[in-house]
């Protein structure tokens, strides 16, 4: 057994982890059917692994009662093929341990959490946060680093010191510092489950010893993903994983840096056969020209040409 087939063998969750979208109906009303159906597809396509309720997922702009009805319905259609981590972020602590609580109680095999959005704790208030959750919960947690979108930064020696409890096994690291990767795995790679959240570094994450990735495009391209991953971990056949990263990394490039993402992910699934509407309000939907845009980035990937 490899150093890399010890570190996997460490963590149940490795691989492509898919931060699933929320299909909507033309009247904003969310199509459950056309997740069943999304999920099928994912798990055929070589997934390994599924996050409803991220922010790819809209878990901000869902009710109480349709989170739960998300989870419920991932949870039948997956049927236990790969594990399932529900994201159960919220507002305030309470709601953090109640969401992550309900999930545990409905199946999940672990949560997501970032920090918690608007109040911007800072790091000694957010410590005993995630002492919190880690004290109410049995299952695995899965820190989710994005200051981008929650406006507090959870450095790599902060998140070491929360690799200490017990509960705490992975962390999504979406800062896009390739550095950050490095030094999580420098600092508590035999404690902690390094996952790549910043899809134009995949490549690169991987080949330093990351355990997988979690991304939004794989609703769109999860072969792709799951290919990549197989070619790097597994065969370690690094040219034909760098050929095809790069065909990928256009469609990659453009959600990143395109300010839209899960608008132009749903719109991608959209333009690939597997209609999951547009984001709910205030997002809108990708425009003509945006999918335009689109359509010439997915051609550039096997899987995304069309017929």
């Amino acid at each position: 057994m490899n150093a890399r087939s010890r570190s996997r063998s460490k963590h149940s969750f490795h691989g492509i982890f898919v931060a699933l979208v929320t299909p909507m109906k033309p009247d904003d009303e969310i199509d459950y059917t056309g997740l069943a159906d999304l999920t099928e597809h994912l798990i055929r396509r070589g997934v390994h692994g599924l996050v409803p309720l991220g922010s790819t997922g809209e878990y901000y702009a869902l009710s109480t009662d349709e989170r739960e009805r998300v989870i419920r319905t991932t949870l039948e259609a997956a049927d236990g093929r790969v594990p399932v981590v529900a994201g159960t972020n919220a507002g305030s602590t309470r709601d953090v341990v109640a969401f992550s609580r309900q999930a545990e109680e409905l199946g999940c095999d672990g949560v997501m959490l970032a920090a918690p959005y608007y109040s911007l704790p800072r790091l000694q208030e957010l410590f005993v946060h995630f002492r919190a959750v880690n004290n109410a919960v049995g299952v695995p947690i899965m820190l989710y680093n994005y200051p981008g979108r929650t406006g507090v930064d959870m450095p790599p020696d902060f998140i070491e010191r929360l690799a200490e409890l017990k509960n705490l096994r992975y962390v999504k690291e979406s800062t896009g510092e390739m550095p950050r990767i490095t030094e999580l795995l420098r600092r508590c790679g035999d404690r902690l489950g390094v996952f790549c959240g910043c899809d134009t570094i995949a490549l690169e994450s991987l080949m330093v010893g990351a355990i997988g990735w979690v991304g939004g495009v794989a609703n769109v391209l999860p072969a792709s993903h799951a290919k990549l991953y197989e070619l790097v971990v597994e065969r370690e056949d690094y040219p034909a994983a760098r050929k095809l990263f790069f065909e990928m990394l256009p469609t990659l490039e453009l959600m990143e840096g395109g300010g839209k993402y899960t608008q132009w992910v749903k719109a991608a699934c959209g333009l690939l056969g597997h209609d999951c509407g547009a984001p709910r309000r205030p997002l809108g939907p990708a425009s003509k020209s945006e999918c335009t845009q689109l359509r010439k980035a997915l051609r550039q990937v096997a899987e995304g040409r069309r017929p």
